[in-house]
């Protein structure tokens, strides 16, 4: 196989789709529960799915998994391990990989961590979202502040040092000390990792139907600056826009993503990116239905999009990922990933730095402090048809 192949890292993600409540902001594939749990039936829909997923790479070890949802911590432990077992079985599952599960406070029984971490879970992802009893209420979430304190003294007893705290900003009513004091109470948890992202209304959400009063932009981004400083000062590095972590505790899983890595997707709605041995670059996603995609999983029904990333996208997607991260992008990663030339960037490139958005580095580019400020307009520069104006 060549390089545009095996030795691209490959990851797996596992979508369990079902929530206790749609939060109103929540455009992901997820779905509120309403009975029980099909949690064995849905179990052996993914195992079959995996077996279809590791046909499309055959041989490649996988170096992380990641569950996400909906709310993942809805699963029995079980039916975890199960899955985990099979994945483990095939041997292609790397020794010492990163091993996620998103949990949501208000899901958390007691000593439910220590059977995610006895199924095999090392690193777990915890939906805060915010330490503001009122602001929770506005983001139709169904736990409050001290939910989110026990599940922590529940990771802790159970040995999971390697945890994440999810939380957002510029929410609500809220102000920039509000932000500020939702990032110290995280802080005192004593996360590994610490993820701040900013509320958007995002198409098909409730929110979007109905738009909350939210902070202007000028606050939004003191928010974001008074948060960087605070969790820098505390021994977190930012080492992507909305991602901080103490050293050697940064998310291998996304780190996979924004650097353009491969992965399988497995579950309701999941996507898929893999690169053959010849260099070609493949898209594909599972059915998002998932009571279709119990009955047609591990079948060529299920799925239901695929296509080949031509190379003017390729471009685009590259930059739209490494351009979140604070290092920026590798002209030797953007080559071996894309099987591009560094060239191909430039016109977009050279227009980025004239208008002061993009900056040379050792090994390649990285946003300057204006380009990190306005990164969708940064990113924007590398669409096709954006670049095919600058060229012109």
């Amino acid at each position: 196989m060549s390089q545009l192949g095996s030795s691209i890292p490959l990851s797996l993600y596992v979508h369990l789709p079902w929530c206790v409540r749609k939060c109103p902001y929540c455009d992901f594939n997820s779905h509120a529960l309403a009975g029980e749990l099909p949690a064995t039936r849905y179990t052996d829909a993914l195992l079959k799915d995996l077996k279809l997923a590791l046909r499309d790479a055959p041989g490649r070890r996988i170096s992380t998994v990641f569950f996400g949802g909906g709310t993942p911590s809805l699963f029995p432990a079980s039916e975890i391990r199960r899955l985990l077992a099979c994945l483990q079985a095939t041997g292609l599952l790397e020794h010492g990989a990163e091993i996620s599960l998103e949990a949501n406070p208000g899901t958390i029984e007691r000593h439910s961590f220590k059977a995610f971490a006895e199924a095999g879970i090392n690193r777990i992802s915890l939906g805060a979202q915010s330490f503001d009893p009122d602001i929770l209420k506005a983001l139709g979430r169904i736990h409050d502040p001290d939910d989110t304190r026990r599940a922590v003294d529940e990771l802790v007893s159970a040995g999971i040092e390697n945890f994440n705290i999810d939380l957002m900003f510029a929410l609500p009513g809220q102000q920039t000390a509000g932000a500020e004091n939702d990032l110290r109470e995280a802080l005192a948890l004593g996360p590994a990792h610490v993820s701040a992202y900013q509320l958007a209304l995002e198409p098909n959400t409730a929110f979007y139907r109905h738009p909350p009063q939210l902070p202007g932009e000028e606050t939004a981004w003191e928010m974001q600056n008074v948060g960087s400083a605070l969790l820098e000062s505390h021994g977190y590095q930012q080492y992507e826009v909305s991602a901080f972590a103490r050293a050697g505790r940064g998310c291998r899983h996304n780190m996979n993503y924004w650097r353009y890595g491969d992965y399988l997707g497995i579950g309701a709605g999941a996507h898929q990116k893999l690169t053959d041995a010849g260099g070609a670059i493949v898209r594909s996603r599972r059915r998002a239905h998932p009571g279709r995609y119990m009955r047609e999983a591990g079948t060529d029904a299920c799925i239901v999009e695929w296509r080949h990333v031509q190379n003017e996208e390729r471009i685009f997607e590259f930059m739209l990922n490494g351009l979140r991260l604070r290092h920026g992008v590798d002209r030797e990663l953007f080559e071996t990933r894309t099987g591009l030339s560094w060239a191909d960037l430039e016109p977009a490139a050279r227009e980025a730095r004239r208008r002061g958005l993009l900056a040379m580095h050792a090994d390649g580019l990285r946003a300057t402090d204006l380009g990190w400020r306005f990164l969708n307009d940064l990113q924007a520069l590398f669409l096709p048809a954006e670049r095919a104006a600058v060229s012109a």
